[in-house]
């Protein structure tokens, strides 16, 4: 068991918590450099600037680094081809029943075939793969009678037209980790954003360094900000972004004002 910590927010003392519910809250920005705590060993309350090993954690977030990948590949995408347990696939919902749209996922192929059961998708609904230009429409792929195992429906052009946004790609590295994940970015705000992907490997609190879009310029940027929360499943997170720059503010307002 690691020390018992007291932290002082808004006149009141709160504890005892652990050092890690310390660094989440310095992360948040929910306890500043002059707030104050106390552990044991403490002769007084300390300011968390004035404690070495919470320091560092109240230290500006780095820059993002410049993240110079080559441009997204168009590739021929087959359900068939796919592994059925692997959540790989995003939808689109929303306008394939005349609605607002909305992004969900990702899904498995058996997943996706269950929800197509369910009748929550239908041959209209938009999705989209890594490797995919852009969304499609699910009756749109050959392969979709032997997939789904009915004929697919008659699309009309302006159905085609129903999903104008793009899918926001964003490309990312969790704290100092050299890896880089991909994901579908939902709910965008000057704020923060939900980063939708399979399998996010971080955790509440953890600094993120994130590169969203960057095959489309008009709305390309990068962000260094904190996560807030894991989504279930671990089906990606909410990250609140830190110290955003201008130019990535005009990037997220030209998108929100288009879209």
């Amino acid at each position: 068991m690691g020390d018992n910590w007291y932290y002082v927010q808004k006149g009141n003392r709160q504890g005892p918590v652990a050092i890690e519910i310390i660094e989440t809250m310095i992360a948040n920005q929910e306890l500043k450099p002059e707030d104050y705590v106390w552990k044991k060993g403490f002769e007084n309350w300390k300011k968390i600037k004035e404690v070495g090993e919470l320091e560092a954690k109240t230290s500006a977030p780095e820059e993002a680094p410049a993240l110079n990948f080559p441009p997204l590949e168009e590739k021929t995408i087959n359900l068939r081809e796919l592994n059925p347990e692997e959540r790989s696939i995003f939808i689109r919902i929303g306008t394939d029943r005349g609605g607002s749209s909305s992004d969900y996922g990702p899904f498995s192929l058996k997943q996706l075939k269950q929800l197509f059961i369910e009748n929550r998708i239908n041959g209209k609904t938009f999705i989209f793969i890594k490797g995919m230009g852009d969304w499609k429409i699910l009756a749109d792929l050959p392969e979709y009678e032997e997939v789904f195992e009915e004929k697919p429906p008659v699309i009309q052009e302006s159905e085609r037209r129903g999903s104008a946004r793009k899918p926001f790609v964003a490309r990312l590295f969790v704290q100092n980790n050299k890896n880089v994940f991909e994901g579908i970015c939902r709910d965008i705000s000057i704020g923060g954003m939900q980063v939708l992907m399979d399998e996010f490997k971080g955790k509440a609190g953890d600094r993120i360094s994130i590169n969203a879009h960057p095959e489309n310029t008009d709305y390309h940027f990068t962000a260094s900000g904190v996560v807030v929360r894991v989504l279930e499943g671990r089906a990606g997170f909410s990250f609140r972004f830190q110290g955003l720059s201008d130019e990535a503010k005009r990037a997220i307002e030209k998108y929100l004002q288009d879209n």
